[in-house]
């Protein structure tokens, strides 16, 4: 499946509230500073004939690539599919972790080939970097109590109280949409807050939902409302790698029709979330 005809116009309308995919509120990606590449493009024939595609990626991002106990073997969502990719390119994925805020620059100075740590693609990314097709594809969504019949949408929030971290951009989402705001260190805290009934949603990513549902199970929360334009995260590389994004594409596209993107993905958040 290819998404390219429509990412602009995603990007562009999602560009404030879908920055970054983030499992907390606090976690909001910068965006890149567009700046050109000190280091050349990678060319895929660099690839096969070192055998290795290096991948930066920030390995303290739970679900999406995180070290199990703190300590254990590099793992995530994102390390998974971007180690599959690297199998059926016939290569090994070898990891540089690196803080998000560096990441780009590390990519731009050659340190590593591309980046798989759910990159959003921006506008401003698109003119900076190349992108592979995208693996995840996620929205906004209001999140109330299962017995809240009243929120049904965005405009249902004006008046109401959403919980929110004041430094995201959720909180803007929400005082935009004429909610009065309570403060919240993050989603755990929103959550305790809707249970204990003291606002009435919060707003946030999709996938920060999916992945706790999938751990936690409860009941007593649902999606009330979706945001109707998506985000969409792929592989980033250098401008110019364009074999090497080909080759991604083609690597995704296969995983993709053999169900093994679907399957990776119903493990971390217990729904498809790659197209």
């Amino acid at each position: 499946m290819n998404h390219r005809l429509s990412i602009l116009g995603a990007a562009a309308a999602l560009t404030l509230a879908l920055a970054g995919c983030s499992t907390s509120d606090t976690a909001d990606s910068p965006d890149a500073s567009g700046s050109a590449s000190a280091a050349a493009p990678t060319t895929l024939q660099e690839v096969q004939d070192s055998g290795v595609l290096t991948v930066g990626t920030e390995g303290t991002y739970r679900p999406f690539s995180f070290h199990e106990g703190g300590s254990g073997e590099l793992t995530g969502y994102d390390v998974e599919v971007i180690e599959a990719v690297a199998d059926r390119m016939g290569v090994e994925a070898e990891f540089e972790e690196t803080q998000w805020d560096a990441i780009f620059a590390g990519l731009e100075a050659g340190r590593f080939d591309v980046i798989a740590n759910q990159v959003t693609m921006t506008e401003d990314r698109i003119e900076a970097y190349d992108f592979s097709e995208p693996y995840t594809v996620s929205s906004g969504v209001i999140v109330t109590a299962a017995d809240n019949s009243d929120i049904t949408s965005f405009e249902d929030l004006d008046g109401r109280t959403t919980a929110q971290s004041l430094t995201s951009n959720w909180y803007e989402l929400a005082t935009e949409s004429g909610a009065n705001v309570e403060p919240v260190e993050g989603w755990a805290q929103s959550v305790t807050l809707l249970e204990q009934g003291r606002v009435d949603a919060t707003i946030n990513d999709e996938l920060t939902y999916l992945d706790y549902q999938n751990t936690n199970n409860n009941e007593g929360i649902k999606i009330a409302a979706t945001t109707e334009e998506n985000s969409m995260s792929a592989v980033a590389a250098r401008k110019g790698s364009t074999e090497l994004v080909d080759a991604i594409d083609t690597a995704l596209d296969e995983l993709r029709a053999e169900g093994t993107l679907a399957e990776i993905s119903q493990k971390y958040f217990g729904s498809d979330v790659t197209e």
